[in-house]
C-alpha cells in the first residue's frame, strides 16, 4: 500500500475510534427520568432498581432548578429493597434528603405498576420513615388512585422533634417567632410538621412567616409548616411551606399531620377532605389501629433525558 493511502486509512480509522469514543462518552452523560405529580406536588423520578446514579443530592439540585434544569419540588430515586418490595429515597430541591413524602409514595406506586416493575396491587415501600403500604386502585391497567397506610402519628415532642413545655404533646401551644405569637400543634408523620389553624390563609403567612418558622429554634431539624383553615368538621383547606423546598401545591404528610392536629384540637372528625392548592386528598385517622390513611391521585407529566454535562 502506498504511504499516502496508508496515512489516509489510519486517519479514517482514528476518526472512527474517536467518534465512537465520543458517542459512548456522551451516552453516559445523560439520565432517563419521568416527571410526575401527586395533587400538584411534582417530583422527578428515576428508576434506580438496576443502577443508582452518584451524588443524588447534587442531581436533585440540578434537575429541580426551574431555569437550568427541569423544574420540580425535588428528586425521587426508586430502588430495590432488602426489606420491602421497593425503596424510595427522596431529595428536596435544595438537595437535602427527606424522610418521607406521601404524594411521592403514591407516584412511586403508579410508576412501578404501570412501568412493569411489579404486578402487585399492594406494594410495600421502604422509606427513611419506615415501611409504608401502598394500596393501588387499578382500572384497565391504569392506577387511578393510591391509598397509603402512613402509620401512626408521633406526638411526643422530642420525637417530632419540637421543643415543648408539655412532655406529652404539643397541642395549640403558644410560641413567639420573630415577634409573632402562634398556636402550634406539633406532629410527625415520619418528618416534622407544625400545624397552625387560622381564620383565613394568606400569602403573608405562607410566604412571609413560613420560611421563618421552618428554621425557628424550637425545631431542631427544621419543620414543614402548615397553615390550615377548617371549613367544617369534614373539610379543611391547607397551604404548606415545605422544609428544604418552599411552598408546594400539596404535601401528603402535611395533609395527614393537619388532619391529626384538627382532631386533637377538637376541630374536625377523623375522616376529612383536605383541600390543597394542587387538588384534594382524603385523610382518615383510624381510631382502631391509630394509623393514618391517605388516598389521592398520581399522574405522569412527561418522560425525558437529562444531560449531566
Amino acid at each position: 500500500m502506498q504511504r499516502g493511502k496508508c496515512f489516509s486509512t489510519l486517519l479514517v480509522y482514528s476518526y472512527r475510534v474517536f467518534a465512537d469514543a465520543y458517542h459512548m462518552k456522551t451516552e453516559h452523560k445523560k439520565i432517563t427520568f419521568s416527571k410526575m405529580h401527586g395533587a400538584g406536588n411534582d417530583y422527578i423520578y428515576i428508576d434506580a432498581t438496576v443502577e443508582t446514579p452518584h451524588e443524588l443530592s447534587d442531581l436533585s439540585r440540578r434537575m429541580s432548578d426551574v431555569h437550568f434544569g427541569i423544574g420540580s419540588d425535588g428528586l425521587v430515586a426508586i430502588m430495590r429493597s432488602e426489606v420491602a418490595d421497593f425503596r424510595m429515597r427522596m431529595f428536596n430541591s435544595d438537595g437535602s434528603e427527606a424522610e418521607m413524602c406521601g404524594n411521592a409514595s403514591r407516584c412511586v406506586g403508579k410508576y412501578v405498576y404501570e412501568r412493569g416493575l411489579t404486578d402487585k396491587t399492594v406494594v410495600t415501600l421502604e422509606t427513611l420513615a419506615g415501611i409504608k403500604v401502598l394500596h393501588l386502585h387499578v382500572a384497565d391497567g391504569v392506577v387511578e388512585s393510591v391509598t397509603v397506610d402512613m402509620g401512626a402519628p408521633e406526638l411526643r415532642p422530642e420525637l417530632v422533634p419540637v421543643l415543648s413545655r408539655n412532655p406529652e404533646a404539643k397541642i395549640a401551644e403558644q410560641e413567639t417567632v420573630d415577634g409573632i405569637t402562634y398556636e402550634i400543634t406539633g406532629v410527625s408523620m415520619g418528618n416534622p410538621h407544625a400545624v397552625i389553624f387560622t381564620d383565613s390563609i394568606t400569602d403573608s403567612q405562607v410566604l412571609g412567616q413560613g420560611p421563618k418558622l421552618e428554621v425557628a429554634d424550637i425545631f431542631p431539624r427544621k419543620a414543614n409548616i402548615e397553615f390550615a383553615h377548617v371549613i367544617d368538621r369534614g373539610t379543611i383547606e391547607m397551604r404548606v411551606w415545605e422544609r428544604g423546598t418552599g411552598e408546594t401545591f400539596a404535601c401528603g404528610t402535611g395533609a395527614c399531620a393537619t388532619a391529626v392536629a384538627a382532631v386533637l384540637n377538637g376541630l374536625a372528625d377523623r375522616d376529612v377532605e383536605m383541600r390543597l392548592r394542587g387538588g384534594v386528598l382524603r385523610i382518615r385517622w383510624d381510631e382502631a389501629t391509630g394509623h393514618v390513611f391517605m388516598t389521592g391521585p398520581a399522574a405522569f407529566i412527561c418522560d425525558g433525558e437529562f444531560y449531566l454535562g
